[in-house]
């Protein structure tokens, strides 16, 4: 099986080496033939070029550059087009997917479309949470859940073949590709816990400004589920 891991990033220069390296140790422990593809919104912080530098040591390591901060779903959506994989794997560049459930996400792509790490099944939890983002993520979670029969419909951990999104229409508005994936795609699904741990090194991404864009693209795809 051949996979490409697709890694967004801005400002990760803490964790871009350490992921990177992290990886392919994975690929090569279990024997899995795959490619790690970082897509860097021209972080102000060296982020790209420290990930440039790491294809002297991974000649299976792409580097795509763009010129400004567009966000998590155009970045995957870019990763998607460069990849030479019929799987393709998301995860967050700040270790809060834990690189060594790779394996067990792959396992499980063999019986369906789409395999999504999730928080909150049983074997799943979070990690060093504060009780404001926990209630931010149960409520994100309650309101896309009539839109897709999945238990963490949010997370952004997850493995899917390619070929799902073949002819269909996806946004890069917001950054929870996957639920859009989801709703637009209908794939089948299996879901594998995982726990969740908040970043080791630089700063949260999380904002208020992304949550008013969850709420436009959960919007965005109830009208698309009732045919608009």
């Amino acid at each position: 099986m051949h996979v490409s891991i697709i890694l967004p990033t801005y400002n990760e220069k803490e964790n871009i080496q350490i992921i990177t390296t992290e990886i392919f140790r994975v690929f090569k422990k279990n024997k899995i033939k795959g490619e790690v593809i970082v897509v860097d919104d021209n972080s102000p912080d060296g982020t790209g070029a420290i990930a440039e530098s790491l294809r002297k040591r991974y000649k299976n390591l792409l580097v795509f550059h763009r010129k400004k901060k567009a966000g998590l779903s155009s970045a995957v959506l870019t990763g998607i087009k460069i990849s030479n994989s019929d799987i393709i794997g998301v995860m967050d560049a700040d270790f809060s997917h834990p690189p060594p459930k790779i394996p067990s996400l792959l396992k499980k792509i063999k019986t369906c479309e789409l395999v999504i790490g999730t928080r909150y099944a049983k074997g799943g939890k979070i990690k060093s949470w504060s009780m404001l983002r926990k209630i931010v993520s149960l409520a994100a979670n309650l309101l896309a859940k009539p839109i897709v029969k999945t238990r963490d419909p949010t997370s952004g951990f997850f493995f899917f073949k390619k070929e799902i999104i073949q002819n269909k229409k996806l946004s890069p508005r917001g950054f929870k590709i996957g639920l859009e994936i989801m709703v637009k795609c209908e794939p089948k699904i299996v879901e594998v816990p995982y726990t969740f741990t908040s970043r080791r090194m630089g700063k949260s991404k999380f904002t208020f400004k992304e949550i008013f864009n969850f709420l436009l693209q959960l919007f965005s795809l109830y009208l698309f589920k009732i045919g608009f």
